[in-house]
């Protein structure tokens, strides 16, 4: 195998043509992770646990589309590198589909669970034939330790800025169209426009460094690969600070809306409190990128997260009418759950490397096969958990779309301040010890670094 061994820095305009592609997945997890549940719940009127089983068929599907897709794109090979031809020939199915699921046809409640069901399996295999070659494309571009963050920063960058002009966007048409089933359809298909668009942008105008001719050495086979990707330790830490960490950020995200809506009691006021945990999380990421260049991406981590974990206690405490302090904590909680989007992400290119060290294949598509499939499983966990208690707790379906809503019984109440305060808490502090005993420091990355470029040379 021979690789190029040249690695000049990213230009400013490479690193922004791929920090564009993130916008559409950003938007799909922005508006799917604030709307969809009270979507599903308040507008197209499904029961909490049927939503909660769309959830979870749609997660067993993902358990074999994610890792599969990784697996392909590593074997792809076309004039235009292995990742970008998926994005575009997915980029176009991706917007449809994300169309067709803010839609409220006129049929049964049977018939929109099977709907819903169906369109949800079509959007997810659209998101990930699209965003695992995206993010693959990471360690093919940056290999650099401190590069490879920076690189993390300029996508997320993009992310949280999507995501806040998505959020705007989408509360605007809802305000000016004339019921929100026609405001959910008009924002579905601005939305799938700026997918399609986006998602070619980079197509068109990011490069793949690293050139693989073919050789004779045989290539491990789907399941084979697979078993090796989970042999690697380190992979296998950061997978697992991934999934907690991601967990705790939908289990808030996804009930947001409905905290604010039947908690708080000033549903008008969501998209305020939305905006603000954006906005911190953007400029956030500016900062903590600066700090892990000096302190390391573990150091970072663990100071992220203590901040987060005790705003998320503070959260709790807060009474209906209190949106004043509740906008408040939004924006120190976004400081902390900055991290929770810039680390892990920034610490599986390096993974990739040392999987190259031992094995002599790059193979970034499985590993961020599953590292799609870890953040579209936390954000379908937090939603199918949440409805599933909801319906035991006797959540109240609203009968007409749109406000005047429902009044919801006490333990609803409870378990909406439980799964945006304590319970992301706790499920935070089970990441600690993780991150203390992750090896791939600075040093030790350099090492692999020096050894691959060794290993290249001589081929």
């Amino acid at each position: 195998m021979t690789v190029s061994t040249s690695t000049p820095s990213l230009s400013i305009g490479r690193k922004l043509a791929y920090g564009i592609g993130d916008v559409g997945p950003a938007l799909v997890a922005t508006l799917q992770g604030f709307f969809l549940n009270a979507f599903l719940l308040d507008v197209a009127g499904l029961p909490p646990q049927w939503a909660a089983a769309i959830f979870l068929v749609v997660k067993i599907w993902d358990s074999v589309n994610d890792p599969l897709i990784g697996w392909l794109s590593d074997h792809t090979h076309t004039r235009w590198g292995r990742r970008r031809p998926w994005l575009l020939f997915g980029a176009v199915p991706f917007g449809i589909a994300w169309f067709l699921q803010w839609q409220v046809p006129d049929l049964s409640t049977a018939g929109l669970f099977w709907y819903y069901l169906v369109v949800a399996l079509l959007l997810d295999t659209g998101i990930t034939a699209v965003n695992v070659p995206y993010t693959a494309l990471t360690p093919e571009i940056a290999p650099d330790y401190n590069e490879r963050t920076n690189l993390t920063t300029y996508r997320f960058s993009f992310s949280i800025l999507g995501g806040m002009a998505s959020l705007i966007v989408h509360e605007t048409i809802l305000r000016a169209a004339d019921s929100i089933v026609t405001g959910f359809a008009i924002s579905a298909a601005v939305m799938g426009l700026v997918i399609i668009i986006t998602n070619l942008i980079t197509f068109a105008f990011t490069e793949e460094r690293f050139f693989h001719e073919e050789t004779k050495k045989e290539e491990p086979g789907f399941i084979e690969g697979f078993v090796i990707a989970f042999r690697n330790r380190p992979f296998v830490m950061v997978t697992a600070v991934y999934l907690l960490t991601w967990l705790c950020i939908q289990f808030v995200q996804a009930n947001m809306q409905l905290y604010v809506r039947y908690w708080m009691g000033a549903d008008e006021q969501f998209i305020y409190l939305a905006v603000t945990l954006q906005l911190s999380i953007f400029v956030s990421l500016v900062i903590w990128s600066k700090v892990s260049e000096r302190i390391g991406k573990r150091h970072v981590y663990f100071l992220g997260m203590s901040f987060w974990i005790v705003i998320e206690i503070l959260l709790f405490f807060i009474q209906p009418g209190q949106m004043t302090w509740l906008l408040l904590l939004a924006g120190l909680a976004g400081i902390g759950a900055s991290v929770g989007y810039l680390i892990p992400w920034s610490m599986l290119p390096d993974v990739v490397d040392l999987d190259e060290l031992n094995t002599g294949l790059r193979r970034e598509g499985i590993y961020y096969g599953f590292f799609v499939f870890l953040q579209k499983l936390g954000i379908s966990l937090g939603l199918a958990i949440s409805n599933l208690i909801f319906a035991a707790t006797g959540y109240i379906n609203d009968p007409e779309p749109g406000p005047p809503f429902p009044t919801q019984p006490d333990e609803v109440l409870l378990a909406l301040r439980l799964f945006v305060s304590l319970i992301p808490a706790l499920i935070l502090l089970f990441s600690f010890p993780i991150v203390y005993k992750y090896p791939l420091t600075a040093v030790r990355h350099a090492q692999i670094r020096a050894e691959l470029e060794s290993r290249r040379t001589q081929s």
